[in-house]
This record gives structure tokens, sequence and C-alpha cells, in this order.
């Protein structure tokens, strides 16, 4: 059964610390890029395009790691076959 706890709690964490982290790093980011931009306001376009490249990059990262979550509660048993290990009938 710890097998079993410890597969859930990775899955649970496999998609909350990346959402967390992508989220805190999108907005850094969004926040330097529109620095950039109140400085120096000719760079916009360039900075703009690099800054889009960025968050694809942040986002695809968070979205492998909900992959590997869904992997990890596929190898999670049927319920049923879990409460009669438990012996609940």
């Amino acid at each position: 059964m710890l097998y079993l706890f410890g597969l859930v709690l990775a899955a649970g964490f496999a998609v909350a610390i990346p959402a967390f982290s992508g989220g805190l790093g999108q907005s850094r980011a969004i926040a330097a890029a529109m620095e950039g931009t109140a400085r120096q306001p000719e760079a916009a376009g360039r900075l703009l395009i690099l800054m889009i490249l960025g968050l694809a990059f942040i986002e695809s990262l968070t979205i492998y790691a909900f992959v590997i979550a869904l992997q990890l509660l596929g190898k999670l048993p049927e319920t049923s076959a879990v409460v009669s290990a438990l012996g609940g009938g």
C-alpha cells in the first residue's frame, strides 16, 4: 500500500510543483520584458518575440510534467482491486 500512496503523492506533486514554478517563471519573464520595454521602447518588438518564445518553453515544461503525472496515475490499479486488497469486500 505504501507503493500506491507514493504513486498518488508523486502524481500530485508532479502537477503542483511545476505549475507553481512555471507561473512564477512566466511572471518574472513578463515583468522583465515590460521593464525592458519601458527602458527602451524601440526594442519592444524584439522583446515581445523573445518573451513569447521563453513563455512557450516554460509552458512546455509544465505540460511535460502533467504528462508524467498522467502516466503515474495510469500505473494505479482499479479501485475495486484496492478495496478488495484492503479487505473491504
